[in-house]
């Protein structure tokens, strides 16, 4: 007898002002999302990467950890002056960082949770994306690694007590990326130096095999990289950008996509068929092929294999972001940012566009981790109005929507809880769900997906805020009624009394200036 693994529930994490709670994701019961912990304090909150454990920062010293699982808390730490933190992959240790006055004193500390104990001490003096956090692990935790002045220190990532094991030297090191599951590999950066072009070079985790580095490839003009592993190990996407655009075609620099192999048989160039930068680029969940919105506006997306041979063509639009479903199955392209908002949901195995919608002024975006579902957030500090959660069929219809009307001092975070997609159901389900739905591509955007099951008036237990005004300097009061006196057409509001006094005045003055032309044309 086959036995049915039920897959787990989605959640979301929103964490507001006054601190954060956690909802039960979609499918909603009465359309509206139900609480499955209620608000509670906060200054930060997080997920590990496998979604086993919560940690939760509820002031300047105390640090909570919970277990998903009943969402307990498990552990509290007291760390004084804290400044971040951030859990391990697998959720077995909690990396800190705290305000330091001396380099004797040691800020980063790495505790293991459950027992709370202080496992590795260093000091760092500053914290930056490159440098934090202090130690990295792969996915599995199999290698736990470390960034030093020319160097990679490599420690035990089952006992981190005995220290550094590993050093691996490489003169200017200036970044590292850990290869996911498998964490067998290590890429390094290297930037520009006395006229040696920068470089991104990878090496094997284990000690015998770091003599040489399996691949390597040479960058002139290059400031900065972005290094991104697919899953296996096997392949290293490397978007290399340059402040200084030579043919002063972007004021944003220039911006080139490279392919690197474990094995050695590429190192080059992807054969982008547009001029222009690159937006962003994103591996499958398999790690088989590669997805790349780039070019100048509109920008062009396409979809490569593992040997930068192009798959599927997206077409071009208002795009600078794409989001592959977990499962393999979906795409949405997207513009975000400074662009409008425009949504494009693709199924990539029938290679065919479901469908369009806006999301504007979206801040983060990611798939729920059963691939059903695409989620936007509009959040602060980036943007201090309309802040809101936005959640999507994949065939572009809006399933749900909540405004937050707080929006000074505000920082909504609105995150999946993580889960693995091999416990959700395989692609056959997601396109039997996706047939069973209706487009509704004329729908008004803030109009929630009305569904045939809630005939009935809903039960709200989330009740949804109303959506608040944009704010309007004082200067830009009276700006419907200039324009009306421009372009044309009856003001929107009421003329202030300085911008009333002023149009008779000036209209006073076209009737005497007519008299005037009236009588001198009479004399003559």
């Amino acid at each position: 007898m086959t036995t049915v693994v039920t897959p787990p529930a989605l959640e979301i994490l929103v964490r507001e002002p006054d601190g954060f709670s956690l909802w039960n994701g979609p499918p909603f019961t009465n359309d509206q999302p139900s609480v499955k912990l209620e608000r509670a304090p906060c200054k930060s909150a997080g997920f590990s990467e496998d979604g086993s454990k919560l940690m939760v920062m509820k002031s300047e010293s105390v640090i909570s950890i919970y277990d998903c699982s009943s969402y307990k808390e498990i552990r509290s730490f007291e760390v004084p002056n804290v400044l971040a933190a951030i859990l391990s992959p697998c959720g077995t240790y909690l990396q800190t960082f705290q305000k330091s006055t001396t380099p004797q004193e040691k800020n980063v500390v790495l505790w293991i949770i459950e027992t709370g104990d202080s496992v590795y001490q260093l000091f760092q003096k500053n914290m930056t994306k490159t440098t934090w956090p202090s130690i990295r692990f792969s996915s599995d935790e199999a290698v736990a690694c470390r960034l030093a002045t020319n160097q990679i220190h490599f420690f035990d990532a089952g006992d981190l007590s005995r220290g550094i094991i590993n050093r691996l030297r490489i003169p200017g090191v200036a970044a590292l990326e850990l290869s996911k599951t498998t964490g067998s590999h290590v890429a390094a950066f290297v930037p520009e130096s006395k006229g040696v072009p920068a470089s991104v070079q990878i090496f094997a985790c284990a000690k015998d095999l770091q003599s040489q580095p399996l691949a390597r490839r040479s960058f002139f003009r290059c400031s900065s990289v972005q290094l991104s592993w697919n899953n296996g190990s096997t392949g290293l996407l490397v978007v290399v950008q340059s402040d200084v655009d030579k043919t002063n075609q972007s004021y944003y620099g220039e911006s080139k996509l490279n392919y690197l192999t474990t094995d050695g048989t590429h190192e080059g160039l992807v054969p982008l068929r547009k001029e222009g930068p690159v937006h962003d680029v994103q591996w499958s969940y398999s790690g088989s092929e590669f997805a790349v919105v780039y070019g100048f506006m509109p920008a062009k997306a396409t979809v490569f294999d593992k040997k930068c041979n192009p798959l599927l063509e997206l077409g071009t639009g208002p795009y600078n972001t794409i989001r592959w479903n977990p499962k393999g199955k979906f795409l949405c392209l997207a513009g975000f940012g400074n662009l409008p908002g425009d949504m494009a949901f693709w199924d990539y195995l029938e290679k065919k566009q479901l469908g369009a919608t806006k999301a504007e002024w979206s801040v983060t975006s990611e798939w729920s981790p059963d691939g059903r579902y695409f989620m936007t957030a509009t959040t602060a500090p980036r943007l201090q109005v309309d802040n809101g959660i936005k959640i999507f069929h994949p065939n572009g219809s809006l399933y749900y929507k909540k405004m937050f009307d707080k929006l000074y001092q505000l920082f909504l975070q609105a995150d999946w809880k993580p889960e693995s997609p091999d416990r959700f159901g395989e692609i056959a389900e997601l396109v039997k769900s996706v047939g069973s739905m209706k487009i509704e591509e004329s729908k008004p955007q803030g109009q929630a997906k009305k569904s045939s099951q809630a005939a009935a008036k809903p039960t709200t237990a989330i009740p949804p805020a109303q959506k608040p005004a944009a704010y309007r300097p004082p200067h830009a009061k009276s700006a419907a009624a200039v324009q009306a006196q421009l372009f044309g057409g009856s003001p929107s509001e009421q003329m202030s009394k300085n911008a009333l006094k002023n149009k008779k005045k000036r209209d006073k003055q076209r009737e005497k200036k007519a008299a005037e032309d009236a009588s001198a044309a009479n004399d003559a």
